[in-house]
């Protein structure tokens, strides 16, 4: 594009958002969706069947914060379909999810489900849905494990409805000095086996996107972030 007077701006506002996303993913390992697709296919099992767990750990904050979602509900990264079970009755829910294996988990654990429910395998980065699909856009403990958790975010809000809401509930880097430097220390063998950036700061990562934060809680020692957000 070209200014009033001619000259190249050339993308800076993309240019910016390049930097900005360079600098969440500062000094993390990378990975491909190939590779988070492989990981959950491995995993996929152990998912499934600890999931009573993740229940336990998350599910005050799931609930807390999903079960204000309202109208069509698309829940990104829905691995075993876990979400939908703080959702309110009359919500439509919509899960993607990268791994065909855990959306098995997810087809069989909603299959008796009372809402109407579809599942899709889709990368989240780059959504099959056309804009303004969704009055909700939900998402958990996804954004450490997103190849590019901006272009993830930023395709959350181009499918949400301009007046919709994104709800996130990521974890990321304690506020406790000594669980945190644990954290630091184990990254790389955590990344390596979950492709997990566990040590993330989602905060930031939210703010690198086009999503605008609108409110924010921390809980379990800084670890959970829950985070409300609009479309840019």
């Amino acid at each position: 594009m070209t200014d009033a007077y001619g000259s190249d701006t050339g993308d800076i506002s993309t240019m910016t958002r390049d930097d900005e996303k360079l600098s969440v993913l500062a000094g993390q390992q990378r990975h491909t969706t190939a590779d988070v697709r492989e990981t959950y296919r491995e995993q996929a099992t152990t998912m499934a069947r600890m999931d009573w767990l993740n229940r336990a750990l998350s599910g005050r904050y799931r609930r807390a914060l999903f079960g204000d979602a309202t109208g069509r509900t698309l829940d990104v990264a829905c691995g075993v379909g876990t979400n939908a079970t703080y959702l309110a009755a009359d919500t439509e829910y919509v899960g993607i999810d990268i791994s065909d294996a855990v959306l098995t988990a997810a087809r069989q654990r909603l299959e008796d489900s009372q809402r109407e429910t579809t599942l899709y395998e889709m990368d989240a980065q780059n959504m099959a849905f056309p804009d303004d699909s969704f009055d909700t856009v939900i998402s958990s403990l996804s954004t450490c494990t997103f190849p590019d958790p901006v272009a993830a975010l930023s395709e959350m809000g181009r499918v949400c409805a301009p007046d919709g809401r994104v709800l996130l509930l990521e974890h990321g880097r304690s506020s406790v000095g000594a669980i945190a430097w644990f954290q630091d220390w184990r990254a790389d063998a955590h990344f390596e086996k979950h492709s997990c950036r566990w040590n993330q700061e989602p905060l930031d990562v939210v703010a690198a996107s086009p999503l605008t934060t609108t409110e924010s809680s921390s809980a379990l020692l800084g670890i959970i972030t829950a985070i409300e957000a609009c479309p840019e």
